[in-house]
């Protein structure tokens, strides 16, 4: 008695099919939850990258201009005091 040939399935197969399933719950749900409108894209994903990186540069801005200010306020603070 010959036994019919078993098809095995392969670890990364099931892997590969729960990645694939997440996914699609996930994008469902947000498209329920969040809207058609609101859906998350890469342009939107790109546009809040590059607002994320110009606030970066104007706080950098901003304390350098205070560490200027300092700086300047420490040296003629010391240019005041009297020689003994």
């Amino acid at each position: 008695m010959t036994s019919p040939e078993s098809s095995s399935i392969d670890l990364t197969t099931i892997s590969r099919t729960v990645a694939s399933l997440a996914v699609g719950v996930v994008h469902t749900l947000e498209r329920a939850v969040v809207g058609e409108s609101r859906m998350r894209t890469a342009r939107g994903n790109a546009w809040e990258a590059v607002c994320a990186d110009r606030a970066r540069a104007d706080q950098r801005a901003e304390l350098d201009r205070l560490v200027a200010e300092l700086a300047a306020a420490r040296a003629a603070a010391r240019d005041r005091q009297p020689v003994s």
